[in-house]
């Protein structure tokens, strides 16, 4: 069923959404970007004269009860954004009275979904080389169907609207349709756009075609950048990554993070890229420093920030962006592109220190865009390259999803998506 042809009216409609939202120490949201993102499909149901059940997830509670981790504390957020009063039941499982309460016209946020071990489905406490651990799983599994019946029960149709947990067959994201037939669950508008946004990129390429994967490590992005070499006309490579690269040549990268086993995975990425005539652009240059803090994105007092060559970093020093250089590459590659996807930053982006090769793949993507390239934005962190740059509205979509995207466009079946659609 597509949303646009589905009445609501006198309809409960229990939504999957992504409201896994920012939180200061105050408990106050930084980003609502996710909750914004819902809204046209919340609207569209209460305008049809129907009801909403909002679920969602926030954090990492591992099937335990974190107050730090409530939605009730975004309840009157959400409320603001939609223009009704947002009543909100404390346990996700035991809303059955809430549910039947509620009213056409209204709407009801449930408590977050993976206080309950059950929405994941994984067994806990055991450890998969355990002798018992095939009869856990298959025990929480039953128990997973029975949690996302119980879900299923409060309402009369069912919406997927949270393309950020689409590649996770939980409870509440795929499980859960199984108990509404095919004309009453549906994929959200988000969830719409998110599908239609990477068909774009996969299915309908206009060349040049150039990705941008960032990010620290090899390994997490080694599946989509074996697909993409098989796409794009050119890839570049940065952030933390590149040292795995140098490395991998010899290259001297001082204390920079480095995947040490990852070595030939590296060599084998130029050597695909070779053999399917893909230009892979690696940086050249770094900028570096000998005494940065994490935990609290700051240069210490006294430390020495300078640019090297990214294979010559000398020993205590690490490489944290960019250089010069390298930008001058990475925004020569993008002249002229015609559909971009941009995943991870070039950099610790987070330190004004460190941005200027972030900052700069974002302005040659937002030129691009304006030229007329179709640019994608994917993942948490580009997200927020975006947003700390002001270009959020001058590339063409920005995804909700960070793993969700990755997995599409490595071309797996998203069971979020395969769950509505079949």
């Amino acid at each position: 069923m597509n949303i646009n042809d589905f009445n609501f009216a006198g309809k409960k409609a229990i939504v999957r959404v992504d409201f896994n939202v920012p939180l200061n120490e105050n408990g106050e949201i930084t980003d609502d970007t996710r909750i914004r993102g819902a809204l046209p499909t919340l609207k569209k149901i209460l305008a049809d004269g129907g009801a909403c059940i909002i679920m969602s997830h926030m954090g990492k509670p591992k099937g335990k009860v974190n107050p730090k981790l409530s939605l009730g504390q975004i309840k009157d957020a959400v409320s603001k954004a939609l223009g009704v009063p947002v009543a909100f039941a404390p346990d996700c499982a035991k809303a059955a009275d809430a549910a039947a309460a509620l009213k056409m016209g209204e709407a009801l946020l449930l408590e977050n979904l993976r206080y309950y071990p059950e929405e994941e489905g994984k067994p806990v406490g055991i450890d998969k080389e355990d002798p018992a651990y095939d009869a856990a799983k298959k025990e929480m599994k039953e128990r997973q169907k029975e949690f996302a019946k119980t879900l299923a029960s409060y309402a009369d149709c069912y919406v997927m609207d949270a393309f950020g947990t689409a590649h996770r067959k939980h409870a509440s994201t795929a499980v859960i349709a199984d108990y509404f037939d095919a004309d009453n669950k549906m994929l959200g508008y988000l969830m719409e756009k998110e599908v239609k946004a990477v068909d774009n990129v996969l299915s309908d390429i206009k060349r040049p075609f150039v990705a941008i994967m960032g990010g620290s490590k090899v390994s997490s992005k080694i599946g989509i950048i074996e697909n993409l070499l098989g796409k794009v006309d050119k890839l570049i490579l940065c952030g933390g990554m590149t040292y795995t690269f140098s490395k991998a040549h010899g290259g001297e990268i001082g204390n920079s993070i480095v995947e040490l086993d990852k070595l030939d995975v590296a060599l084998g990425v130029e050597e695909l890229a070779k053999k399917n005539g893909v230009e892979l652009v690696l940086g050249v240059d770094s900028v570096v420093c000998n005494d940065y803090d994490f935990a609290s994105a700051s240069v210490k007092p006294g430390a020495d920030i300078k640019v090297v060559p990214s294979n010559q970093i000398p020993a205590n020093y690490e490489g944290l962006d960019a250089g010069p250089e390298s930008r001058k590459k990475f925004c020569k590659a993008l002249e002229g592109a015609k559909t971009i996807l941009w995943n991870g930053p070039a950099g610790v982006f987070e330190c004004d220190d460190f941005c200027d090769g972030s900052r700069a793949i974002g302005d040659a993507v937002a030129k691009a865009t304006a030229e007329g390239a179709f640019s994608l934005i994917g993942g948490g962190d580009s997200v927020a390259c975006c947003t700390k740059f002001g270009l959020t509205d001058k590339v063409s979509y920005i995804s909700t999803g960070g793993g969700a995207l990755l997995e599409a466009i490595e071309g797996k079946v998203l069971p979020g998506v395969a769950a509505i659609k079949g």
